[in-house]
């Protein structure tokens, strides 16, 4: 089994020919992921901090808070109220976290039949939403009734969703096989 970090030094050759790069450091790469997570306007102070806690574990690192943009009333609702927490990966760790989705988390998914293409955006990043986190192998599965969703974003610098389609078929992504 081939790890991201070398399929991704080696997708620079292999994407040449296709789309014509004059240089190596034009090819796509990937710069960072994003893990996000919303909690809510949570009062409980327990779950909230189980939350963060398997976050981290999922990571490898001590997610960020992140407050409200606005306020909303019928949510109660003020602007600045942690609403969520993220974690920005980069180097070893964001190899690491993108080796152990696609070949740990994702398969272990309930009813997996790919990613869809359409999760690629126009800017060339792909994001996926975790609907259970139980399916990372840090989490124990002895609280179930905690379960929290993810969304998980790789940024990359590809210019268009057809480099970036070929970019992430070439890491191996699982996406949907066209019928």
């Amino acid at each position: 089994m081939e790890m991201v970090k070398e399929k991704e030094a080696k997708s620079s050759a292999a994407l040449k020919d296709a789309f014509g790069y004059s240089n190596d450091m034009s090819a796509p790469h990937i710069e960072k992921v994003v893990v996000n997570t919303g909690v809510g306007s949570m009062n409980d102070k327990r779950r909230v901090e189980l939350t963060v806690e398997r976050l981290a574990k999922i990571t490898g690192q001590r997610p960020a808070q992140r407050g409200a943009k606005k306020s909303i009333a019928s949510f109660k609702v003020r602007e600045g109220d942690i609403v969520g927490y993220a974690t920005t990966l980069r180097g070893e760790r964001m190899y690491a976290f993108l080796d152990k989705l696609i070949h740990i988390a994702l398969p272990r998914t309930r009813d997996f039949k790919g990613i869809k293409r359409t999760a690629v955006d126009s800017m060339g990043n792909l994001t996926i939403g975790i609907k259970e986190h139980t399916i990372f192998p840090e989490t124990s599965d002895e609280d179930l009734k905690d379960v929290f969703g993810l969304s998980v974003t790789i940024v990359t610098t590809a210019g268009s969703k057809k480099e970036a389609l070929a970019f992430f078929e070439y890491l191996g992504i699982p996406f949907v096989k066209e019928a």
